[in-house]
């Protein structure tokens, strides 16, 4: 929404209740737009171009199913945790802000595909976890999102999770060499068995040069990457 009120007041002025009709040309102009030329490989092989217009033609949730709310849950879940001491609310809003930014289009997709992450994350021994994961990467390189799913939330998959996304905003990086200005956020759903809530929603957020050490980059890369290699760990694509 921010970004269409930006776009819209570099317009000239139109006539009072006549908003509409501007959104919804650029609407189509930016549906009639081609995909950039991206290089999937920044995210590692694998990677797959999608491509979704900025504004969207259909108001969210006119597929008929409840998915496309996951995402509004998930905001909502960031919107109202507490926050340790070392956060602010503007750190909470820039959090917002980066998941706001999957494209309402896709918004039911991934829905659907989260739903299915926390089903397929069942109770499993405390000395295993499965995992699942999805990333999107932005067209020029700096906004990367990371969602996924994890068995349980332990201070053990809590500092899993930060090292993985600590991981994938290194590799990228290094790729783009648009360290200082690229971020990436990270959002985990585990399941509750408590029966008070479905899961609970964790996050994590990095920014520019995390100036990780060798050590750090030998053990993250051994442990994510490994499993990756070894098939203990689901990414949707």
């Amino acid at each position: 929404m921010l970004d269409y009120l930006f776009r819209a007041a570099a317009e000239p002025a139109i006539p009072l209740g006549e908003e509409p009709v501007r959104y919804h040309e650029f609407a189509a102009a930016d549906a009639a737009e081609p995909p950039a030329d991206i290089n999937t490989e920044l995210v590692g092989p694998g990677g797959r171009l999608f491509s979704a217009p900025q504004l969207p033609q259909a108001p969210a949730g006119t597929d008929g199913t409840n998915a496309h709310l996951m995402i509004r849950i998930m905001l909502e879940d960031i919107a109202l945790s507490p926050l340790s001491e070392t956060l602010t609310e503007g750190n909470r809003f820039t959090v917002l802000s980066d998941l706001d930014r999957l494209p309402v289009s896709a918004r039911a997709e991934w829905g659907r595909l989260l739903l299915d992450m926390l089903r397929d994350v069942p109770q499993v021994p405390d000395e295993h976890c499965k995992w699942r994961f999805r990333r999107m990467l932005d067209e020029d390189g700096t906004r990367q999102l990371i969602v996924g799913a994890a068995t349980r939330f332990d201070p053990v998959v809590q500092a899993s999770f930060s090292a993985y996304v600590q991981l994938r905003h290194h590799e990228v990086t290094s790729r783009t060499g648009r360290t200082e200005d690229s971020s990436t956020l990270g959002v985990l759903l585990t399941p509750r068995r408590d029966g008070k809530r479905p899961w609970d929603t964790s996050t994590v957020r990095v920014h520019g040069d995390l100036e990780l050490s060798e050590g750090e980059l030998q053990v993250y890369s051994e442990a994510w990457n490994r499993a990756f290699d070894e098939g203990t760990v689901s990414v949707a694509d």
